[in-house]
């Protein structure tokens, strides 16, 4: 006979209607805890981590990632649901606080309805109101202006004009295919930052390169570029190009590892005022190391070198360097200024970036991609967020994450009317056709019932008899949502409703929860 080891953890099975009751009941503790912060007047959450520490935060995914249930079937109903919220962030940036609402009320809809008909024909209904609900909403969406944009993003921000306002004036800077990054500020004000042109984390590789000794960075107008992946191993290897560039009296700025007797050499000359040059480091990382150097030669009009693929430093010639009209390199970043407009060169390379972008999987990756994103396209706004503690430091960050994801995905497919009307409206103008359709149709209520209901505001039909009319969650009053700026961008809503419909129709699919039994070492 064998026994289970002692390392080995113990299984407890749960079946049927135990089951089911038990994962609702967990999912319906962690929509509570999100939705609660869900519309304008939605409300402030306070949790403990992992060390003890309180943290305040509207941020429904970071609500929801800091629930850990005891009962371990009710924690796998609340961990499935997390999923839909998760994913919903990945792919749009915000909706998560939406999509734990929709997948809360769709489960029960569903369960409810599970005794009068089978799960395969509730799933097929599901799946159909699903195509038709994304069919209506696309006809409805709006391409979105510079003057939508502070509307949008002030409704991510959870309804704070004076960071909407910031971030909608990124936005307008750098453009639709403009960049926008968060940072943590200096001061306790939250502003931005625009950079003129590209910008890629390469930063001084030697104090005695710099040339403004106020700023501490070092500057070079109108300079040559010359871009090499490999090592330039010693002097003699570029001695031509460095004779070329001191008789035309330019500057020279060399992207490239160096051996420490050229960079030693060449600080030598730059000290005695023979050069005006500055070296950096390849920009990129890893795999990522080498399209990016192609993006930059591409953006400079340099050839890029690599002995590893057989080119010969020995035959670098003038015209295989690079011109950008002004760079200048501080401790962590180095910013470049192209001479002109877009050529087509780089146009198509941006293109091919951004399908890469749209294909990858990988998170890390598709960061990285953006990042080279940032670098061709030669715009970049950096929302630098200030605040007055840690507590309201990290809060006031979620919020910006969630907003300038929310805006960019405003302006890359279209808004719609916001406050859960887009959801509701679709749910009056789709009739539905069989028991899992209705479910669905009933279940997308519940984020315009949620917003009213966190509000304090009694729901009534008059409150959306017009398609895109609902009610001001601060003031009660019927309102056209779009003129009076309460928008959702379309492609948040769509993720939402497709991710909390993906988990609850896996849900729904089970019969029997194994979980680890759990021990109260406090009893």
């Amino acid at each position: 006979m064998e026994y289970n080891l002692p390392s080995e953890i113990v299984k407890d099975l749960n079946f049927g209607d135990d089951a089911k009751t038990r994962i609702i009941a967990g999912v319906n503790k962690l929509a509570s805890a999100v939705k609660s912060t869900l519309g304008a007047s939605g409300k402030c959450v306070i949790y403990e981590d992992g060390r003890g520490k309180p943290v305040i935060t509207k941020d429904g995914v970071t609500v929801a990632q800091s629930v850990v249930l005891f009962d371990p079937v009710e924690n796998i109903g609340a961990t499935l649901i997390k999923e839909a919220a998760s994913k919903t962030v990945k792919e749009a940036g915000d909706g998560t606080t939406t999509a734990t609402v929709l997948a809360e009320a769709l489960l029960n809809q569903a369960y409810s309805n599970l005794k009068d008909t089978s799960i395969r024909d509730i799933k097929q209904g599901i799946d159909t109101a699903v195509a038709k609900i994304i069919e209506y909403l696309d006809s409805i969406k709006i391409e979105v202006d510079n003057d939508m944009l502070t509307n949008v993003a002030t409704i991510s921000c959870n309804n704070d004009k004076a960071l909407g306002a910031i971030i909608a004036e990124a936005y307008t800077t750098v453009g639709k295919d403009g960049v926008v990054l968060m940072e943590e500020s200096d001061t306790e004000e939250t502003y931005v930052d625009t950079v003129d042109g590209i910008q890629f984390d390469c930063g001084l590789t030697s104090p005695h390169f710099i040339t403004n000794t106020d700023k501490q960075k070092a500057e070079l107008d109108n300079p040559l570029v010359l871009i090499c992946m490999s090592e330039i191993p010693n002097i003699r290897k570029v001695q031509s190009i460095l004779e070329y560039v001191i008789k035309q009296n330019r500057s020279l700025l060399i992207v490239a590892p160096v051996a420490q007797q050229v960079k030693s050499a060449l600080l030598m000359n730059k000290v005695k005022g023979n050069i005006k040059v500055n070296i950096i480091d390849l920009p990129g990382f890893g795999p990522t190391k080498k399209d990016t150097c192609e993006d930059l030669a591409i953006l400079t009009g340099a050839t890029l070198f690599n002995e590893e693929l057989g080119d010969d430093l020995d035959a670098i010639k003038p015209e295989d360097l690079g011109e950008v009209e002004y760079s200048v390199t501080d401790d962590k970043n180095t910013i470049i200024t192209t001479l002109e407009e877009r050529t087509e060169d780089v146009a198509e390379r941006i293109d091919q970036v951004a399908r890469l972008v749209s294909d990858e999987k990988n998170d890390f990756f598709k960061k990285k991609l953006e990042q080279r994103l940032s670098m061709l396209s030669g715009s970049v706004g950096i929302i630098n967020v200030g605040a007055n503690s840690k507590v309201e430091l990290k809060e006031k960050k979620d919020r910006v994450e969630d907003a300038i994801y929310a805006t960019k995905a405003a302006l890359k497919e279209g808004i719609v009317p916001g406050g859960g009307v887009a959801l509701y409206n679709a749910s009056q103008k789709i009739e539905p056709t069989n028991v899992g359709e209705k479910v669905l149709l009933d279940a997308i209520k519940s984020p315009f019932n949620t917003i009213l209901a966190n509000a304090g505001i009694f729901v009534d039909q008059d409150a959306v008899d017009h398609e895109g009319y609902g009610k001001n969650a601060i003031t009660g009053e019927r309102i056209d949502m779009v003129k009076h700026g309460i928008i959702d961008p379309v492609l948040v809503t769509k993720s939402a409703l497709k991710n909390a419909v993906s988990v609850v129709s896996t849900i729904i699919s089970a019969d029997c929860v194994i979980s680890n039994i759990r021990v109260n070492e406090s009893s």
